[in-house]
């Protein structure tokens, strides 16, 4: 297997980037924050300002997408208190900028992690195309629910791994496997929320990690 140089956007947990690393891989995270586990590899600041740096895959791991995801489309026409409808609108426009970076970005592979878009979001999007897939955590051995679409260029959609069985609706496990989306409000809430699941990023180092596979299955 040849190594491939993997930057890892949007992700100050290590959770993507380490996944890579344990399988040989030249793997970077960059975010905003500095790195969770304090690791040297990672870089503060823009992934914008690396995107013309040689990668062989860009993984944007979870972008900012208050804006551009179908459950918050509400607030484009009734803002929160403290925002104005402006305000909603011109974070919808960076939203979809940054993702329009990304989606576009001079790399062959790319795999963008978003929910579902509403019509505003898609049609600020340059090159737009819909998801490859959606995939649940339970379906990589992580007993939770949270549905998770993926965006692929030149990469294959990922194949379950160690699909759980969900429990049964109104009993405990299946509110514990509910526990991403029944955090409690708080300044930490997308901080938990924004957490990648183990399971997937082993899926992806796995399956996407051969470049010379890759590149027959193309």
């Amino acid at each position: 297997m040849t190594p491939m140089r993997v930057l890892v956007a949007c992700e100050f947990s290590g959770v993507v980037r380490n996944a890579f690393l344990a399988r040989g891989h030249d793997a970077w995270s960059c975010d905003l924050l500095p790195a969770e586990d304090g690791s040297n590899r990672h870089i503060t600041g823009d992934a914008r300002d690396l995107l013309n740096d040689g990668w062989d895959l860009l993984m944007v791991a979870h972008p900012p997408c208050t804006r551009l995801c179908n459950s918050g489309v509400r607030w484009l026409h009734r803002p929160p208190r403290g925002k104005s409808v402006e305000q909603m609108w011109g974070e919808l426009d960076e939203g979809a900028a940054l993702f329009s970076d990304f989606w576009n970005a001079p790399i062959e592979r790319i795999c963008i992690e978003n929910p579902v878009m509403h019509k505003h979001a898609k049609a600020r999007i340059r090159n737009y195309q819909p998801p490859a897939q959606t995939v649940q955590p339970w379906w990589f051995g992580e007993p939770a629910f949270k549905a998770t679409g993926f965006y692929l260029k030149a990469l294959p959609p990922l194949t379950p791994t160690n699909k759980l069985t969900p429990p049964a609706p109104g009993t405990d496990e299946h509110k514990a496997w509910s526990r991403v989306h029944r955090l409690p409000p708080g300044p930490n809430r997308w901080r938990e929320r924004s957490r990648f699941f183990p399971g997937i990023a082993a899926a992806m180092a796995d399956q996407w990690g051969d470049i010379a596979r890759l590149k027959e299955a193309a």
